[in-house]
């Protein structure tokens, strides 16, 4: 055989690949896996007092029986205990097969160890229990002689601390295990309470007895979703129903857990009780599977209360029965009886007495009335009463119909001999399940995704659906009213809410484990895989691979679709493959992905790309390979600007790097793939982290004293200082930069640094230097000799140069040189087809539309920028799109429109940490206010801009927010007046030293207007 993660040959009596390390035998036995239980601790209190002066042999002898009663009272509700500790012991419920009562048995067994205990009649034996529901390791310790099944995690320590928190004879649960076992048994809430080892006091219960709530009962309580559908289910039932006035019918509703069957049968019988038959009603129980015949007791009890509530029937049914038969009816009812002849019957004797007399008060029944005899969770019965059941449901009496309720594993073996019809229970169709959820959510369609996500999620099991919607409800998610909940925040997973998490994995427990393994891989794969890549993955023989998927088809785990392109398999709903993934321990997962991840790599069919490796790579922890495929996938995400998506997975394969051992040739790798980010967090606006990894490249090439890597990092720096420092700082970082650029001789990152310096003096209003840096830089990169920044394509910065040399000639004035500059930014744009290039080539057109007064031909140009940013996610971008698409509203006459919009930019401008764009959008906010009529607010927001633009060095900015004091401020005085001249003549000075033209010659036109209306005045 060979090992799935390096393809190297291996013994089969390996536990290891000896090459790579991976685990071989994963397919088989495993050494542990994850399990949802419920955990029992139990100790008898100050049990070193009790034993402190006696010798060993004394003292086990003191504390045994108290043990003893607590393994038996663990037992009967079906735990394994895991441990003995002396003086307690701890116990498990729901492993190592699951069952989704583990919570509910688990109460049940503490209250029956307290009353076992209590009963021996020791005042000193006392004992304490703590119960707590979580995820836990669960694993078998074999010895020479034995197993020992333990169990390990932070679960069990809440337990243990419950435990000791609780007082004499008194059993303390936390609120998982409470959630989980609600309506089966009775809770006290005791408040929070501070448990040593954890962090923040825990809400504490205290477990009061058993509930007298049937499960059916306990589930409708739940319920908070109307029936619906079931005609075929329905249909079946009515037609069996007509036939009963022929011979007795039997029914059996099969499903899985929460499917609806109890749902389904209780609103039929309604229906029959209405037209007057007789309900017998049984359920059988978890609880009492140990307790011969309980079902049978309850059964009767139901036939002798409906009989007693029947008006037409004065004498006691059991009177009808010969004397032995009523005995038999009186044993079973735990009545006394003191009769020679019964006590002379052996074992089979009674056993075929009770099942006559049964039978006979069933009949009688059904000769008096038509009678619905409703059997549930027939799967749950105890084994005496399974006989006698099986008897009833063979019975040829007319006007009798038995209807059962089980699972497909707990299917009784004598329902083919009774001719029992079997309906098979599916899930809701799509309709039906909106419908469900309609009634849950409400029936808006603002929860229209949520829904289809939903059904999506839970493949339309009732049970399911519910649960989902109230795990939503209360985790907050969504708010208000069932029937009218609207969602409050973005829903990213919906989760395998805890009280299905049992049911799910008692289904996966019923396949064999080979069966599991090979669901596990697939579960790892994916929701959708196709068996070409899963009989890569498994290395199992064909005949052995098939048999597998078609038992997991028919228990509808993995089921196949077809498809013309491939041969598809896809979980039956997202929690299947959930559950089954989360059951792996972490050495199990990661020896799965890795040899999924040599398959993938290893297959030349296979195109699906490197994200799908990377994310294989990770969960395998191979880091150099999760490095490399991180790498690469961030790489695709740039190449069709999925810009976000790209920093995510250069996120992933830093870290990924960062793990590998430290080496020099790794420090460099680091620093370079930084240097490579930038473009994804530039674009996507993350700035704070472009500035970051910028310093950190910086810090880590000096570490190894790579001079011309810490220019680099420098020029990235310094880029990422334009967008989130001052401008003073900006300028002074990036002519440093330019000196070092200049001795390592390196002309890409001159260029780049060259680039960074003329947006520093743009933003500081140095318009004429700015001006000079872009076009060195526009000359370099249109030579033969073209140097753009490693990383970067040459005609890319080209495009940017020429966008920031356009709007920076628009800003002086100097429209022709703008206009042959948007020129070809904008050939450039359409050569490249990027969006980004496009987003960047509309900025700066809408820049020189608006700077020769076309205002409609700018908004046009603005807005097909605005919408391909927000779609590609060219979040640096955004706001400086919407800042000048709301100045082009502004020059319309549009106000509404421009406010609107300016407060947009404003808002997202923040979010970035894009300073000057704040600034640029706050001033012509304020001239959309006051357009609006609010002069007051536009005056404040305007002397705010102005200041902070002159105390942090905008000055273009603060010649623009001068200008904005003056048109906004009313000539309604002298004082006024006065403040008007000075904003201009502010506006003036400023505008001249920066080489703002436009500016300046607005500023200068409406000063002679002022000057000239005060000289008509005088």
């Amino acid at each position: 055989m060979h090992c799935l993660a390096c393809q190297s040959k291996i013994d089969p009596d390996d536990g290891r690949c000896p090459r790579c390390g991976a685990l071989v035998n994963w397919r088989g036995d495993p050494e542990s896996e994850r399990r949802f239980v419920t955990i029992l601790r139990a100790d008898v209190v100050d049990s070193t007092g009790l034993v402190a002066e006696l010798e060993p042999e004394e003292a086990v002898s003191r504390l045994e029986p108290a043990l003893a009663a607590m393994r038996g009272a663990v037992r009967q509700f079906g735990g394994i205990v895991s441990k003995e500790l002396g003086d307690g012991l701890a116990a498990v419920f729901g492993a190592p097969i699951a069952d989704d009562n583990h919570a509910p048995l688990a109460c049940h067994a503490a209250i029956e160890l307290v009353r076992r205990v209590v009963s021996l009649g020791d005042p000193d034996l006392q004992v304490r229990v703590g119960l707590h529901s979580g995820h836990v390791v669960a694993y078998m310790v074999a010895s020479e002689f034995s197993k020992v099944y333990e169990i390990g995690g932070a679960a069990q320590h809440l337990a243990a601390r419950l435990e000791s928190a609780a007082e004499a004879n008194q059993i303390y649960v936390s609120e998982a295990c409470q959630k989980l076992a609600e309506g089966h048994v009775r809770f006290d809430f005791l408040g929070r309470k501070a448990l040593r080892g954890f962090n923040e006091p825990l809400p504490i219960y205290r477990l009061l007895g058993a509930s007298d709530l049937s499960s059916w009962r306990v589930r409708r309580a739940r319920s908070v979703s109307r029936f619906v559908d079931r005609t075929t289910e329905r249909a079946l039932l009515w037609r069996a129903t007509e036939r009963t006035a022929e011979s007795r019918q039997t029914v059996l509703l099969m499903g899985d857990a929460g499917i609806g069957k109890s749902r389904l049968a209780h609103e039929f019988v309604q229906d029959l009780r209405a037209g007057g038959w007789r309900l017998i009603n049984v359920e059988c129980s978890p609880n009492l599977q140990g307790a011969p015949y309980s079902a049978l007791q309850r059964l009767l009890l139901s036939i002798l209360d409906a009989a007693a509530q029947d008006s037409d029937r004065l004498d006691d049914p059991k009177g009808e029965l010969p004397l032995m038969l009523q005995r038999a009816l009186d044993a079973v009812l735990d009545q006394p009886v003191s009769d020679p002849q019964w006590d002379e019957l052996g074992p089979y004797a009674r056993g075929r007495a009770i099942l006559e007399a049964s039978c006979a008060l069933v009949e009688s029944a059904a000769r008096r009335r038509r009678t619905v005899l409703l059997i549930e969770d027939v799967h749950w019965i105890d084994r005496a009463s399974d006989a006698v059941v099986a008897a009833l449901a063979a019975l040829q009496s007319p006007d009798l119909l038995v209807l059962l309720t089980a699972r497909p594993n707990g299917m009784p073996v004598w329902i083919a001999r009774c001719h029992a019809e079997i309906v098979a229970m599916r899930p809701l169709d799509d309709e039906s399940g909106r419908a469900m959820l309609a009634e849950m959510l409400g029936p808006s369609t603002t929860n229209g995704d949520l829904k289809n996500r939903i059904i999506s999620h839970t493949a339309n099991i009732p049970l399911f659906i519910e649960e989902v919607c109230r795990n939503l409800k209360d985790t907050g998610v969504l708010l208000g009213q069932w029937g009218d909940l609207s969602l409050a925040r973005p829903v990213d997973e919906l989760g395998i809410p805890s009280s299905i998490q049992g049911v799910i994995a008692a289904r996966l427990d019923r396949v064999s484990r080979q069966e599991r393994s090979l669901l596990q891989v697939a579960a790892a794969l994916g929701p959708r895989t196709s068996q070409a890549i899963l009989r890569k993955v498994a290395a199992l023989p064909e005949d052995v691979l098939q048999d597998c998927l078609s038992a997991l088809d028919r228990a509808e785990l993995l089921v196949r679709i077809d498809s013309e392109l491939e041969d598809s398999l896809e979980f039956r709903h997202e929690m299947v493959r959930q559950v089954t993934y989360d059951s792996m321990v972490e050495k199990v997962r990661e020896a799965i992905h890795a040899g999924i991840l040599s398959a993938l790599e290893a297959d030349e069919t296979w195109a699906d790309g490197a994200d799908t490796l990377c994310y294989h790579a990770v969960r395998a922890k191979d880091w150099q390979r999760a490095f490399r495929h991180g790498r690469g996938a961030a790489q695709k995400c740039l190449a069709r600007s999925a810009f976000a998506d790209a920093a995510n997975y250069f996120v992933i394969a830093m870290n990924s790097l960062d793990r590998t051992d430290l080496t020099r040739s790794r420090e460099a790798s680091a620093i370079d793939l930084r240097l490579e980010a930038r473009l994804a967090f530039m674009a996507s606006g993350q700035v704070s982290d472009w500035l970051d990894y910028g310093k950190e490249a910086e810090r880590r090439a000096n570490e190894i004293d790579d001079i011309e890597r810490k220019v680099a990092a420098m020029t990235v720096s310094a880029a990422a200082q334009n967008f989130y420092g001052t401008p003073a700082e900006a300028v002074a970082i990036g002519e440093e930069v330019i000196v070092l650029a200049k001795e390592s001789g390196n002309l890409g990152w001159l260029n780049a640094a060259e680039y960074g310096l003329g947006q520093a003096y743009f933003l500081a209003g140095r318009y004429r230097e700015a001006e000079r840096a872009f076009a060195r830089v526009h000359a370099q990169l249109q030579g033969q000799d073209a140097c753009p920044p490693i990383g970067t394509p040459p005609k890319y910065t080209l495009l940017l140069c020429c966008m920031m040399n356009s709007i920076t000639h628009t800003v002086m004035g100097e429209l022709d040189a703008a206009g042959q500059l948007q020129q070809q930014a904008a050939a450039i744009a359409e050569e490249t087809g990027r969006p980004y290039d496009r987003v960047a080539a509309a900025y700066s057109g809408g820049w020189l539309k608006l700077g020769r007064g076309e205002p409609a031909a700018a908004a046009a140009i603005l807005e097909e920028g605005f919408v391909l940013a927000q779609k590609h996610g060219i979040r640096l971008f955004v706001p400086v799109l919407a800042c000048q698409l709301g100045m082009a509203y502004l020059e319309q006459g549009l106000f509404e429109r421009a406010r609107g919009m300016l407060t947009e930019a404003r808002e997202e401008a923040k979010a970035v940490g894009y300073t000057s764009a704040v600034l640029r959008s706050s001033i012509y906010l304020a001239l959309a206010t006051s357009r609006l009529g609010d002069v007051q607010t536009a005056q404040n927001m305007l002397r705010e801009a102005r200041n902070t633009a002159r105390q942090q060095g905008f000055s273009g900015l603060e010649a623009e927010a001068l200008f904005g004091e003056a048109v906004v401020t009313p000539v309604t005085s002298e004082g006024n007046e006065a403040a008007i001249l000075a904003s201009l003549r502010g506006t003036i000075a400023i505008a001249s030293e920066c080489g703002a033209t436009p500016l300046r010659s607005k500023a200068e036109a409406m000063l002679n207007q002022v000057l000239a209306r005060d000289d008509q005045s005088t």
